[in-house]
């Protein structure tokens, strides 16, 4: 282990560490909002308003025109084909996801034994009397298991050799520093499955697996029992978040995409309706049945309309992919990692010690 602990401060954080902080730049807090924080009818209603001001601009500049009723009932036409194919594919993602509730009970009995299993775990390696049942309350109990844990692990091997003692001390100053981090997040969040989910995204429980397995192998023979015990129950307590994580995912998912169902069902009537409506205004002969006045404005806002159940697809997919893809890895197998990232250098060395 050659970097320092600061090593760590230059990493992206998209894959790991509690980020981004207070201290962020407003392009990554905007980045943030948009893609995860942000209410997601908000971001909706912004990419719809977005839309409307776009086609107002378009066509006052003269790039596009409302005049002729030919091209403007065809794109009337294209507009209603286009969203009853996205409300047809919401429903199959609906029927997607119901398929999975519809279980045998002898199934929907190990479902239920995997989740007692695992609470009785966490209980037991947190001495508590039981485990929370909230999700940001549960990650924020195993968070603070794991930073005590670590702190006892350090004081088991402070008459070590240097050699052993060093790196050991470095590997739990950063994992104390990052689950403190993730412990005040989750203690200043409303507890909802979001925000617990999203601040456990940020936490690199992959890389400090990947360290502590590596750290407990080349120093096995000069660790006591004790130190050996406490570096077991911080991989058990690492490993115990990672899964609490993954399950709270897999709910979070699943509660995310039946609600975009429900919104883009609302939001394809009338989206329906409108694309119609505009076929409506050149049904005249004589040419559009709206004052050439207010036209652009009429016109802009049927689009905008029209386009809001694209702007519910961007906005959930965002937030779905981002968050599926920044926990996107099994273990310490980590795609997302450049093969020297990470808090501090962990790589192999003559004896199996660290450089």
């Amino acid at each position: 282990m050659g970097a320092d602990a600061d090593s760590g401060d230059s990493r992206d954080p998209a894959p790991g560490g509690v980020a981004p902080t207070d201290d962020a730049g407003p392009l990554v807090r905007g980045r943030e909002w948009f893609l995860l924080d942000g209410d997601r009818l908000v971001v909706a209603t912004l990419l719809s308003v977005a839309i409307f001001l776009s086609v107002l601009v378009l066509e006052a500049v003269g790039i596009i025109s409302f005049t002729n009723a030919n091209s403007m009932t065809r794109v009337a036409s294209g507009m209603i084909a286009g969203t009853f194919s996205l409300v047809t594919l919401v429903v199959s993602i609906n029927q997607l996801i119901l398929s999975r509730e519809f279980v045998a009970a002898g199934t929907a009995e190990d479902r239920l034994e995997g989740v007692e299993s695992f609470r009785e775990q966490v209980a037991t390696l947190a001495s508590a009397p039981a485990a929370p049942a909230a999700p940001a309350q549960l990650l924020e109990l195993l968070a603070e298991t794991i930073a005590r844990r670590a702190t006892a692990l350090e004081s088991m091997v402070d008459g070590a050799d240097a050699v052993v003692r060093t790196p050991i001390r470095r590997y739990v100053a950063e994992l104390t520093r990052e689950t403190d981090q993730l412990d005040d997040a989750l203690d200043r969040t409303s507890f909802s499955s979001f925000d617990a989910l999203s601040l456990s995204a940020r936490f690199d429980d992959d890389w400090f697996r990947y360290a502590g397995s590596y750290l407990r192998a080349a120093h096995d023979e000069a660790l006591s029992d004790d130190a050996t015990a406490a570096f077991d129950d911080v991989l058990t307590g690492l490993r115990l978040f990672a899964v609490a994580r993954e399950h709270f995912m897999t709910t979070y998912l699943q509660r995310e995409l039946t609600r975009f169902s429900q919104l883009t069902i609302v939001v394809g009537v009338p989206s329906i309706l409108s694309a119609v409506l505009l076929g409506f205004f050149y049904a005249d002969i004589t040419g559009p049945t709206v004052s050439f006045g207010v036209f652009p404005y009429v016109v802009s806002t049927v689009v905008a309309i029209v386009f809001a159940p694209v702007s519910l697809l961007v906005a959930y997919i965002l937030r779905t992919a981002t968050i599926t893809r920044r926990t996107a890895s099994t273990g310490p197998m980590m795609p997302t990692k450049d093969p020297d990232e990470g808090p501090f250098d962990v790589t192999e060395s003559d004896g199996g010690r660290d450089r």
